[in-house]
């Protein structure tokens, strides 16, 4: 089954005089004497979040072995897996669980653990009542888990391979780097991401404060380290410079690798700087230590590799068709020849990448016959292991029983709050050429609603790009389709794209309750050039007839929020009336998502039209909602800005609006804001272009005038195009303080006429203000009659 490949494991070489010892016990740790006493300084001051990353193979693993064996206290140690079921927390209950027996007195939230560990009922608090949120439900049991952990203290907690942690997982650590627990020492292990990728752990993590995480990484040995290694392994007093230099060659001086290489050396005896006796690639290594293995116990330990880093035994016997006692005696002999350890609670491979390299020896017809064989054992399984069925289904080639498992993972993953899982699977699934298209349409429809929570925008856009481009899709599908995709490409910052994608589905979206919360999204004004205010509008009546037709409490919610922030942006005093009927409402109270959603929106116009005081109580509603409710998806956009242009874009243009009025970096500022100009034409975002526009008129006024009105007036017909005057404050002083001084009074004054026409009668106190100073600028008798009747004026 795993070809042997004996002609291409190098011999031993010539007997010479260095003859090192056979290899007695396992080989000693050298080096990182650095950053173990870091790590042992850290844990023995909590509370403390660290994170130990490097490499495959770098020795992490070890390194916390040694830690611990010098640690006294309690150990609460898990390891993520690397096909995980759709499970939150599932690494961190296991770690719960190992300390269960020291728990103390627990906060009644701890209650919310209770249905995840049934064999804990006894110790844990009631369950309380379901709540309603999803977010509200994920953020409880994360609470609940850091109660159970502050009942374990004083403890090290120690989570290994955290780059296959799932989200859930990921935000808890997220919520212990902000919310320590006194007495917890939090060490997690973690592979460093590809260059220019990321995982979910290095995510999460960078959500918290920059005081809230160590970052150790670990870097492959030095050349001290590796002639120590050879020199208590191999037993020799002296090793040669050339050995040295050999190894490290040959390995990257990853010490994993290292440390195989130095065990076949040991084993083969020989001289171990004869010419090719250092083995070049691990693959040599295991290689020669296959040789001495009969067909059968090679046959076991291939399906082993197949099944996973922990190869259960009672599904190798039951896919090889073998009994049992057969199948321990090969991988005993496995475990005798060094490709198997002993952790105690069973055999397992050495390494992730020892097994990858064994898996790589079976013949590819050979590893998909045997994935096909574990899936047809898992599947009598109960409960149905469906992520582990996928991939082995996946990797078998078989397509339909994939997508069946997938979407069942996904579906899973859905209900218990995880979309980014949801959505891994989903994207998975639309690689299979040969799905029927309403599988298809069906499937993206999940993926779009995962995706759009789950932050995995990018993926799916193109997805459902090639899936609108059927012209056979059906019209239903279509409507959904094309509504996810457009809210998609606004959060990636394409507004105008997106806006457009929206209007083409809302005619193939027939449900009332699937039209009106689109409608709602096409009324919101702050978003694309090229639609009129009046426009905006007449999508809000449509929308609230929708919401009425539907009956549906959740659309005619979605309405009335996008009403109030029209409304807000349009300075109609009414929006603050009907902002406070929301916020004191019942349904809104029940739906803290919406609530902290709405706050954050209403903040945004409230800034827009100059309510400064009313903005900043918004945003702390807001603020204090996301943190009630750990409504995790707000914290990601706010934290992870990078991945969601669109919330960057106005960022953007707000640092560069503030870097241009301190004026401490002139030529910052203009850079920035000429960036932000650019970036929003292209993807048609209004209101960061006409800040921007604005903000660099002003800065180029007192040097280059000519250049200062040529801004000013794009941002005004931009704001004549939208229709809503209270957003021209800016330009309009702007160009009356250079007409002014040109000597062209005249000019200046129709353009603050304009201004005072549109803002008449609208609650606008930044365009008041403007006005004000506009007055101050013209000359006597210059200043247009309907100016003098703007209210404040």
């Amino acid at each position: 089954m795993i070809d042997s490949g004996e002609d291409n494991v190098r011999g031993g070489g010539v007997p010479s005089p260095i003859r090192p010892a056979r290899l007695r016990g396992p080989v000693e740790f050298v080096g990182r004497t650095t950053e173990l006493a870091l790590l042992r300084r850290l844990v023995e001051a909590p509370p403390c979040l660290v994170l130990l990353e490097g490499e495959p193979g770098i020795g992490k693993s070890r390194l916390v072995a040694e830690l611990l064996a010098g640690l006294p206290g309690r150990h609460l140690v898990g390891e993520c897996d690397d096909v995980p079921e759709p499970f939150p927390l599932g690494v961190l209950l296991d770690a719960v669980r190992t300390g269960a027996d020291h728990l103390g007195p627990l906060n009644p939230v701890a209650g919310a653990l209770a249905p995840l560990l049934p064999e804990l009922t006894e110790v844990l608090p009631a369950a309380p009542a379901p709540l309603t949120d999803p977010a509200a439900e994920r953020h409880r049991l994360l609470r609940a888990v850091a109660a159970v952990l502050a009942a374990l203290t004083p403890a090290v907690l120690v989570l290994e391979d955290l780059h296959w942690a799932d989200p859930a997982t990921c935000d808890l650590l997220a919520y212990l780097g902000s919310h320590p627990v006194d007495g917890l020492a939090v060490l997690l292990t973690a592979r460093t991401p590809a260059p220019g990728g990321s995982t979910p752990i290095h995510e999460a993590l960078a959500r918290t404060p920059p005081w809230a995480v160590t970052r150790v990484p670990l870097g492959a040995l030095a050349a001290g380290d590796v002639r120590r290694l050879a020199a208590r392994t191999l037993r020799l007093d002296d090793p040669p410079p050339e050995l040295t230099a050999t190894l490290l060659e040959r390995t990257a001086g990853i010490p994993f690798v290292v440390e195989e290489v130095l065990r076949t050396l040991a084993e083969r005896g020989g001289d171990p700087l004869a010419d090719g006796s250092v083995p070049f690639v691990l693959r040599d290594v295991l290689l020669w230590r296959l040789r001495p293995l009969d067909e059968a116990t090679r046959e076991v330990l291939g399906a082993a590799s197949v099944l996973g880093l922990v190869p259960d035994q009672r599904i190798l016997a039951a896919a090889l068709g073998q009994d049992r006692a057969a199948v321990r005696t090969a991988l005993t002999a496995a475990h005798r020849a060094g490709l198997l350890h002993d952790t105690g609670e069973g055999l397992r491979f050495r390494h992730d990448l020892a097994r990858q390299v064994v898996y790589d020896m079976v013949p590819r017809d050979t590893r998909e016959w045997l994935h096909l064989r574990v899936a047809r054992v898992l599947e009598r399984e109960r409960p149905r292991p469906v992520a582990q069925l996928a991939h082995h289904y996946r990797l078998a080639g078989s397509g339909a029983d994939f997508v069946r498992n997938a979407e069942a993972a996904a579906d899973l993953a859905t209900e218990r709050g995880d979309d980014a899982t949801a959505a891994g699977f989903l994207l998975q699934t639309m690689a299979v050429a040969e799905l029927p298209r309403p599988v298809r349409a069906r499937l993206a429809g999940k993926l779009g609603r995962s995706a759009i929570d789950g932050l995995s925008q990018a993926e799916a856009i193109p997805v459902l790009e090639r899936l609108l481009a059927d012209r056979r899709l059906p019209p239903g599908a279509r409507g959904e389709l094309g509504l996810v995709l457009g809210r998609m490409l606004r959060q990636q910052g394409e507004a105008l794209r997106g806006y457009a994608e929206i209007e083409r589905a809302v005619s193939f979206l027939r449900a009332p309750r699937r039209r009106a919360p689109a409608l709602a999204v096409l009324a919101a004004p702050d978003t694309v050039v090229g639609r009129h205010v009046d426009d905006h509008l007449a999508r809000c009546a449509e929308a609230e007839a929708a919401a009425v037709t539907s009956g549906d409490p959740a659309a005619h919610l979605a309405v009335r929020i996008a009403r109030a922030s029209l409304l807000l942006e349009l300075g109609d005093p009414a929006a603050w009336a009907v902002i406070a009927e929301l916020r004191a409402s019942v349904e809104l109270a029940e739906r803290p998502r919406e609530h902290a959603r709405a706050c954050l929106n209403w903040a945004q116009g409230a800034l827009h039209a100059g309510h400064l005081g009313q903005a900043a109580a918004l945003l702390a509603a807001g603020r204090e909602l996301v943190e009630e409710t750990g409504y995790e998806r707000l914290a990601r956009l706010v934290a992870a800005a990078e991945r969601m242009p669109v919330t960057l874009l106005d960022a953007r243009a707000e640092l560069a609006t503030v870097l241009a009025r301190t004026g401490d970096d002139v030529t910052r500022a203009e850079r920035a804001l000429r960036e932000v100009i650019t970036d929003a034409r292209r993807v048609g975002a209004i209101w960061p272009l006409v800040q921007a526009l604005s903000a660099l008129a002003r800065l180029t006024l007192a040097g280059r005038p000519e250049e200062a009105v040529r801004h000013a007036a794009e941002a005004l017909s931009l704001v004549r195009g939208k229709g809503i005057w209270a957003w021209a404050a800016e330009a309009v002083l702007v160009l009356a303080e250079a007409a002014v001084a040109a000597g062209e009074p005249e000019r200046a004054a129709r353009a603050v006429a304009d201004l005072a026409a549109g803002i008449q009668g609208r609650d606008a106190p930044v365009a008041l203000v403007a006005l004000s100073r506009c007055r101050e600028l013209l000359p006597a008798g210059r200043f247009i009659d309907g100016v003098r009747g703007v209210s404040g004026m």
